[in-house]
């Protein structure tokens, strides 16, 4: 899995764990292992202008995805074929103010907007109720999966 971090924000951030879960999520979808992923921290005025100028909504948001070749999840048995997924855009300020809201640390936010952007780049929305039903189980069965393995080491 080709996966790369740029990391523009300014905020020192646990890179290795985030390339970790995108890795774990990848894989759960059954992504090609030669699919490719950008994933780009960004500051608060970058995002906002992402932001403005994608989704014509103001302000900055915690996580953008932009799918390129538009792919979509595999089997076991019939991977994802090959191509570019798209680029992952996180802002580690909003992620950090939404973890103090929640009551967890950053790092737990940007694993959750990691996921959640994967998931995006894959084709999941969350518009409807039983999109948003399906997307978040997803979701926080991968969280949870990752967050076993990472125990275990």
């Amino acid at each position: 899995m080709s996966i790369e971090i740029n990391n523009e924000s300014g905020v020192e951030v646990d890179e290795s764990k985030i390339l970790r879960i995108a890795d774990f999520a990848l894989g759960v979808m059954h992504v090609s292992e030669e699919a490719e992923l950008n994933i780009v921290l960004v500051d608060e005025a970058a995002m906002e202008q992402l932001h403005v100028q994608w989704m014509d909504e103001p302000g900055p948001t915690d996580v953008l995805s932009f799918p390129m070749d538009e792919l979509r999840p595999g089997t076991e048995d019939d991977p994802t074929p090959p191509g570019l997924l798209g680029d992952i855009v996180l802002c580690p300020q909003v992620a950090e103010s939404q973890a103090e809201t929640a009551g967890h640390a950053t790092i737990d936010e940007l694993l959750l907007l990691t996921t959640h952007g994967v998931l995006h780049l894959l084709g999941f929305d969350h518009a409807e109720p039983d999109e948003e039903k399906e997307m978040f189980g997803i979701q926080r069965d991968i969280l949870l999966g990752f967050a076993m393995r990472e125990r275990r080491g």
